[in-house]
């Protein structure tokens, strides 16, 4: 069907660059699929290709087990072909048919073959522009609708923000993350306008997320600095206590109804993107781990939504209390299976490609389903920010939460009324941790945080480290230690 017109007010789809032809080689394919039969039998594991599925940078052989005969005191009986046993064959397989990386998909879900993935001969490159033009994307009609890519088949895959409703990407350097969410930002983007969708933009690395800082949609600049990011977390967990507020006294039970009820105000979505966790997780891990954790649990409702990213794939960068909050996956190719295993709980994530090639765990699926990504050129990026410019003016200059970070760099924060007795119960229990602070002292996470930093500050405590709780003591119990008088002393936030 040809596309529907765009909505009002919506760049045009002309702005992004089209998808290139690229002919199939059936008759390679043919042959290969011949060879992959023949190595099997050679392996005695009577098996035959029952359909090919040809993707943008894969090929996928439905193999169909066949049956072997057993000897038995009966006589001979048939015995179908157990899956594990073509499992076993991966390296083989991959030596028959010549490839770099095999993957068996066993079985595929709902059907009754297997699956075997090879590289397609003949790559060709995904482009954003057809998967916004295509019925499974319009059918979606979802304000966060995501286009994520084609499936092993050439099909969109597409899926909605709102129903995951975050996602956890990790994938090692190269391996196409930060392709991956350039797409995903242009994608909300060009489908809907600032007073309906605000974005917050957390690049530690400084380099991937600059093409859209004049974009209209931000609430402040592209945020590089641990010190900054961690205010940003702060704000985004108070704005959706705000949000719950305003819901409570409105009588409603989610943004949805909101909007249905109150159509004429505004209250934008909020799309948190985080290109590399592990350097936030080294700065501050316990903050950092307790601001994802609490907005992953309860700020679906509000309309405030996370896509967080890593390079490295870690239990003391993915936690398991992050893991648990983030039902939603993507894996592109990492170094190792046990890689795989921490981001998607089984191995596979080894065997891709690169280049965009990944594995994507929707949260009520079986299985992850193999998808190749979209690429997008800094020049669509270009186009699109400077449509946006035109129709919607300059980004916010100022950002929501400027008024946590000003005066940080100036001065030091003054000392704490409960300094004192915070510093003797972490001497006397030679145990140091937020939590223990809020259990005692009877605080809120915030500024037990604080005063575990005046206590680094002081030479008390040592500093944090990735993936442990507790912080070293460096007071032994006994040792007199003074603090000196509180430098205007902050009133109590409880």
């Amino acid at each position: 069907p040809p596309p529907e017109p765009r909505p009002e007010g919506l760049p045009p789809l002309d702005l992004l660059a089209p998808e290139a032809e690229v002919r199939a080689d059936e008759a390679g394919i043919q042959a290969m699929a011949r060879r992959l039969e023949q190595a099997l039998a050679e392996f005695d594991v009577p098996a035959r290709v029952v359909g090919v599925r040809i993707g943008p940078s894969v090929v996928q052989f439905a193999v169909e087990p066949g049956y072997i005969e057993k000897p038995t005191p009966e006589g001979p009986k048939r015995q179908k072909v157990r899956v594990a046993q073509i499992l076993s064959l991966r390296r083989d397989l991959a030596l028959a048919l010549a490839v770099k990386r095999l993957r068996i998909q066993a079985p595929v879900p709902g059907r009754p073959y297997v699956g075997v993935e090879v590289p397609n001969p003949r790559m060709r490159v995904v482009r954003l522009r057809p998967l916004l033009e295509s019925p499974a994307f319009r059918r979606l009609n979802r304000p966060l609708a995501l286009a994520l890519g084609r499936d092993t088949a050439g099909e969109p895959v597409v899926a909605d923000l709102a129903a995951m409703p975050h996602l956890l990407v990790a994938g090692a350097t190269g391996s196409g993350k930060s392709i991956f969410l350039q797409a995903l930002t242009l994608t909300l983007v060009m489908n809907l306008p600032p007073k309906r969708l605000r974005l917050v933009l957390i690049d530690p690395k400084r380099v991937e997320m600059n093409r859209f800082q004049d974009l209209p949609h931000l609430l402040g600049p592209v945020e590089v600095e641990p010190k900054r990011i961690l205010a940003v977390l702060q704000w985004l967990v108070a704005e959706m206590q705000r949000r719950y507020r305003l819901f409570e006294q409105r009588r409603v039970r989610d943004i949805e109804s909101f909007h249905q009820k109150y159509p004429d105000r505004e209250m934008p979505y909020i799309v948190v993107v985080i290109d590399e966790l592990a350097d936030l997780m080294m700065h501050a891990a316990e903050q950092v781990e307790a601001a994802l954790v609490r907005l992953a649990q309860l700020a679906r409702a509000t309309g405030i939504h996370l896509v967080v990213a890593t390079q490295r794939p870690s239990v003391d960068v993915i936690t398991g209390l992050i893991k648990a909050n983030f039902p939603a996956r993507i894996a592109f190719q990492v170094a190792a299976a046990v890689d795989s295993r921490v981001i998607l709980d089984q191995p596979g994530a080894e065997a891709l490609l690169g280049r965009g090639d990944m594995l994507f765990l929707p949260p009520d699926a079986p299985a992850p389903i193999r998808v190749q990504g979209p690429y997008v050129d800094e020049e669509e990026i270009r186009r699109v920010v400077d449509f946006w410019k035109a129709q919607a003016g300059e980004p916010t200059r100022r950002a929501a939460w400027e008024a946590l970070t000003e005066g940080e760099e100036d001065q030091a924060p003054p000392w704490d009324p409960l300094l004192e007795e915070a510093a003797r119960i972490v001497v006397e229990t030679q145990r140091a941790n937020t939590s223990l602070l809020q259990r005692r002292l009877r605080i809120g996470y915030p500024r037990a945080a604080r005063i575990m930093d005046q206590l680094e500050r002081l030479g008390i405590v040592g500093p944090a480290k990735p993936g442990r709780r507790d912080r070293e003591v460096l007071v032994e119990p006994g040792t007199p230690f003074h603090l000196g008088e509180p430098e205007n002393p902050p009133p109590a936030d409880g």
